[in-house]
């Protein structure tokens, strides 16, 4: 019987927000005095140019989803807010000690977690600490995570006054028999308030975050919330694939059963009926899963060949440098990855020690900075070349043997020193990405690493 494309390219693989992927980070290369090195250098490259980007992790929620593996810290005290800001505060200010001028900054994320957890008065706190030490470039763009049953208007109204022009809020679906599944109980009039009142207030990029191959979920489900996500026109939307990671320690992702996941050629039916929607309602599609109408800022970086990916997921600048603060927060100078300890305790511990929580990293050699612009190429411009001598590499010839039944499939088209995805290999981006991941080929994983790629 002839198997789908859909079957034959479903297997594990990374979601390349970086390279080389965590897993294969060498650890043993890595201290942390390298990585003040790294960030440093990055630092003196980019900051007069471009200033730096922040990723600040607020890992608070005051409940379990199911559907989620980031790291996180599930209560209902508020008391933990100030504690754990102070600490973001100590930490950047350690990182401040370390550069030789002010940072300029050009970007902050808020994620998390939940960090509407956190009340306004603590997240202004938050802001005014970080410029204490700091200024703001010329095109700055702050964005934050918003949970639409704790949003209120004047946490919208506060971090628009700091300067913050664009939110994301998660809806996942709208049919409650999925959002029982997830435990993310959250009416559709939820997310329509915060939407409406963050357009009012003046937010210019508004986001929605919706999840395709959750249990139970049907191409109904997916039709109604694209349908009902439509008639509040976010400026743009991540459309994700769920990845089901029950291996990771904590992400509270056994409360259904894996009967109840959609499947393969079912769940890629999810995502063609939901693509079709989106397009048909003036959405493109801007690198892996991530739509945006025309006005908005993803979209015009795409097509001005200025999109980038990182940690943070997509966005419509790049800075070379990255300070992740924050428990489990990942920092990114170019050269060389850094990640803090997931352990709060821990966090807060080194902070006292005065010490960065940095606990582990990677420093990219030649091969890795040849092979991550490659990767990053084709998931932010779906193409990639070798045309300048600088991106060849000696296993490119391997590369591109591995890459022969993909083009016979047509997910892509390999013409001279070029290779372009195709319209129909646009689901299977992680896979092509995964012929130039050297690391993977040289060791498959032994365990379970990585979510499925469709």
């Amino acid at each position: 019987m002839k198997i789908s494309l859909t079957q034959k390219y479903n297997v594990p693989g990374p979601r390349y927000t970086s390279y080389p992927t965590v897993p294969y980070w060498n650890e043993t290369g890595f201290t942390t005095e390298k990585w003040i090195e790294s960030f440093q250098k990055a630092f003196t490259e980019s900051n007069s140019q471009s200033g730096i980007s922040l990723y600040i992790h607020l890992p608070f929620c005051e409940s379990m989803c199911t559907f989620c593996g980031c790291n996180k810290r599930i209560t209902k005290n508020h008391s933990v807010e100030e504690t754990y800001i102070k600490a973001l505060i100590k930490e950047w200010s350690l990182y401040c000690r370390l550069l030789p001028e002010k940072p300029i900054i050009k970007e902050i994320h808020l994620g998390g977690g939940t960090p509407t957890f956190f009340s306004k008065n603590n997240l202004e706190h938050l802001i005014n600490g970080i410029f204490s030490f700091a200024n703001k470039a010329e095109n700055y763009e702050f964005s934050f995570e918003g949970h639409p049953n704790n949003t209120t208007y004047e946490q919208l109204k506060k971090l628009y006054d700091l300067g913050f022009r664009r939110v994301s809020f998660g809806v996942q679906d709208y049919a409650d028999k999925v959002q029982k599944a997830i435990h993310r109980i959250q009416p559709f009039h939820n997310v329509a308030k915060v939407t409406f009142w963050a357009k009012e207030i003046g937010y210019t990029s508004i986001g929605h975050d919706i999840i395709f191959g959750l249990p139970f979920q049907t191409v109904d489900d997916v039709i109604d919330t694209i349908e009902k996500t439509n008639s509040l026109k976010p400026d743009r939307l991540a459309f994700y694939s769920y990845a089901h990671v029950p291996w990771i320690k904590g992400n509270g992702q056994r409360g259904f059963d894996e009967e109840n996941l959609p499947k393969d050629v079912e769940k890629r039916k999810l995502y063609e009926i939901g693509k079709q929607l989106l397009s048909k309602n003036g959405y493109d599609e801007i690198g892996m899963d991530h739509f945006a109408l025309e006005s908005d800022s993803l979209h015009k970086a795409a097509q001005s060949k200025k999109l980038h990916r990182n940690f943070m997921g997509y966005s419509a600048s790049k800075t070379q440098l990255m300070i992740g603060l924050g428990v489990s927060s990942i920092s990114d100078s170019w050269y060389s990855f850094a990640q803090n300890t997931k352990d709060l305790e821990d966090y807060y511990q080194l902070l006292e020690w005065d010490k960065l929580p940095v606990v582990k990293g990677h420093i990219l050699d030649d091969e890795d900075l040849i092979i991550r612009k490659h990767i990053l190429n084709l998931t932010c411009e779906f193409e990639t070349s070798w045309s300048n001598e600088e991106l060849y590499f000696e296993e490119l010839p391997s590369v591109l043997s591995d890459l022969k039944e993909i083009e016979n499939d047509q997910l892509i088209v390999i013409e001279g020193d070029k290779i372009k995805i195709t319209e129909a290999g646009k689901p299977f981006v992680r896979n092509i990405c995964m012929a130039f991941d050297l690391h993977l080929k040289r060791k498959s994983p032994e365990t379970n690493l990585f979510s499925m790629t469709v």
